[in-house]
């Protein structure tokens, strides 16, 4: 890959099918022992939602300017719910760049939730400077969650 960052851009409805099968993609090779294609409608409805909430979806592309992964956050409130990364792009540099979005976005503090045996997730947060707030248990998975908050006064801004 270049020294340039990723290319983003704002969600379309066309990108739906597309995020969802990336999300399904990333999520068997974290190896959660969870049916994530039984999840694809869950997602759409979520991903709808969120966005009628608020919330705006970026989109982050390959090298062939197809959707490779997809940040969404709550410019109001802070709150990222998803950041999903396409296997292929692991190591590519396209999570930076859009946590870097999500925190240009909500410039003053960003606070997600991660699976707590997801630890090459908690390794990249803790490296973009997020830091521990307390743990919690998903209401979807059942699973232990940490929930993790990064503030620009203590942390310093993106990149």
């Amino acid at each position: 890959m270049s020294g340039s960052a990723p290319p983003l851009r704002d969600f379309a409805e066309a990108d739906l099918a597309a995020l969802i099968d990336l999300w399904v993609a990333a999520w068997r090779d974290t190896g959660f022992a969870i049916d994530f294609d039984a999840r694809r409608e869950w997602l759409s409805n979520h991903l709808r939602t969120l966005r009628g909430q608020g919330a705006e979806i970026v989109v982050g592309l390959d090298a062939e300017g197809a959707p490779a992964g997809f940040v969404t956050i709550d410019p109001k409130t802070g709150a990222l719910d998803q950041l999903c990364v396409a296997p292929s792009e692991w190591g590519s540099g396209l999570a930076r760049a859009l946590l870097d979005e999500a925190k240009r976005r909500s410039p003053g503090a960003v606070e997600l939730e991660v699976n707590e045996a997801n630890a090459r997730a908690q390794r990249f947060y803790e490296r973009e400077s997020f830091v521990f707030v307390s743990r919690s248990v998903s209401a979807l998975s059942g699973l232990p969650t940490l929930k993790l908050r990064w503030n620009a006064n203590d942390r310093g801004s993106p990149r």
